[in-house]
């Protein structure tokens, strides 16, 4: 059996048990993390074929060309594969509430070529890719409303599980190349998780044959944002693809007094969280390579105005500096990280923290997300 397998073998388990007991249609025969498809071949117009269930019928499709390309798109397949290529989750409607739209996202890239739409040239104010053994993840800053999302909105989390098992977005599926050894080989990541709210993202997907791959991207922490979930060191204005240690499980924490501990989640009928027991580890991060942003997204310009296909382009370049973060919150705070300030007012914009986030979100009556 393959290390995925009985994370596989759960959802099909607990899918049987809630499905027995529903009388009203909430559960799918197969969940999402169970649907596999390869890329490009197997892809199915829908992956969500379920009918009469509680949350309806799948708002796009996951079959996406050259013919379905621009920023009228309704495209659910997305990608993160490095620095210059990947997409996020976001509403199709412009001023839209993340909370209110989680299950109908669709895909936004940096790159056309795939039948999405595209992020819109300038959006992306800072990026920080980050290679593990585990993982990949893409942390960052961007003027959310340039892809839909409501100014002031501070957003929830998107995942393939959803409380129902559908995933939110329903149907949503994502690949990458990251865990190939020719580096250009498709891999569905089964387990991954996207926070998008506050002007900030991040967007981690798992290897699929890691043991671990469900540790490394839970999905059940979504109320405390990215800097307990992927904890980071991004800036904004700074471009940036470095290799990085591997994080603590999110929720799990070694106390003072050496004890690990797995961190529980309050329902959200107690209010906003506003203490955590913890502070999140920031992993060490090396190799890190700097670009700019017209060296990475050239071909976002040609997007933004919603028309138009073509194959992917735009790469890298060659680094023009380097740096290296240190793995302490701390010093992460000291290097005007993003991971451990409070909320950092003026040219370098808000930092992504989850208890800002949380707390301004209980205001705006934004929390309410599906886990």
């Amino acid at each position: 059996m393959s290390p995925v397998a009985p994370i596989l073998l759960s959802s099909v388990l607990l899918a049987g048990l809630v499905r027995a007991q529903d009388a009203t249609g909430t559960f799918p025969e197969t969940p999402l993390a169970s649907k596999h498809f390869q890329y490009p071949d197997e892809i199915p117009y829908k992956v969500d074929t379920d009918v009469g269930l509680i949350r309806g019928t799948q708002f796009g499709y996951n079959l996406c060309n050259s013919t379905t390309e621009g920023q009228d798109a309704l495209c659910q397949t997305s990608f993160l594969n490095s620095l210059d290529d990947f997409c996020l989750w976001a509403p199709s409607e412009p001023n839209s509430m993340i909370a209110d739209t989680e299950g109908e996202e669709v895909a936004w890239c940096t790159k056309p070529g795939r039948g999405t739409r595209l992020i819109p040239d300038g959006a992306l104010t800072g990026v920080q890719f980050m290679r593990t053994s585990a993982y990949v993840q893409v942390i960052g800053f961007i003027d959310q409303t340039k892809i839909n999302i409501a100014d002031g909105d501070f957003g929830g989390e998107l995942d393939p599980h959803g409380a129902d098992l559908r995933g939110n977005p329903m149907g949503g599926l994502v690949y990458s190349t990251a865990f190939s050894s020719s580096g250009d080989e498709y891999t569905q990541m089964i387990e991954w998780h996207n926070f998008m709210g506050g002007n900030a993202f991040c967007f981690k997907v798992c290897d699929p044959s890691n043991e671990h791959a469900a540790d490394y991207c839970q999905h059940i922490y979504d109320r405390i944002g990215c800097a307990y979930n992927a904890p980071n060191n991004a800036q904004d204005k700074v471009f940036e693809s470095c290799e990085g240690e591997l994080q603590d499980f999110p929720g799990v924490y070694t106390g003072d007094d050496g004890q690990i501990t797995t961190y529980t989640q309050p329902p959200e009928s107690l209010g906003a969280i506003t203490t955590m027991p913890y502070q999140p580890k920031v992993p060490a991060s090396s190799n890190c390579q700097s670009f700019t942003s017209a060296e990475l997204y050239s071909a976002l310009a040609s997007g933004s105005s919603g028309s138009g296909s073509g194959s992917a382009s735009g790469s890298q370049g060659s680094a023009t500096g380097s740096s290296s973060a240190s793995g302490s919150a701390a010093a992460a705070a000291a290097s005007n990280s993003n991971a451990a300030m409070g909320a950092r007012v003026g040219g370098e914009g808000v930092a992504w923290t989850a208890m800002f986030w949380v707390a301004a979100a209980a205001i705006a009556g934004a929390v309410g997300v599906m886990a």
